[in-house]
């Protein structure tokens, strides 16, 4: 069984292992933290594909309803129509 141990072959396998576990650029830790950020930043790119797609049926029905362009700048820019009062309440978080 040492003769096997002591085998330059398993000795220079053995050493390749370590230098590729440890040593090189492309090493087994850094090949972790690389597939960790790949799955964060496929997360981030699905909600951001989700916030793109609830955006462009947003500006598709501002662009076709006009009841929602009233709210939206109602809502948004706090415009009133001639015969009308505005009173902005403002809630503390």
């Amino acid at each position: 069984m040492s003769k096997i141990f002591l085998n330059k072959y398993t000795i220079t396998f053995v050493l390749f292992l370590i230098w590729l576990l440890f040593f090189d650029r492309n090493d087994a830790f850094t090949q972790m933290d690389l597939g960790r950020q790949v799955r964060k930043l496929s997360e981030e790119k699905r909600y951001y594909m989700a916030e793109i797609d609830k955006n462009k049926r947003a500006t598709e029905e501002l662009k076709n309803n006009v009841e929602s362009i009233e709210k939206y700048a109602r809502e948004r820019y706090w415009m009133k129509k001639d015969n009308e009062d505005v009173y902005v309440v403002l809630r503390k978080n």
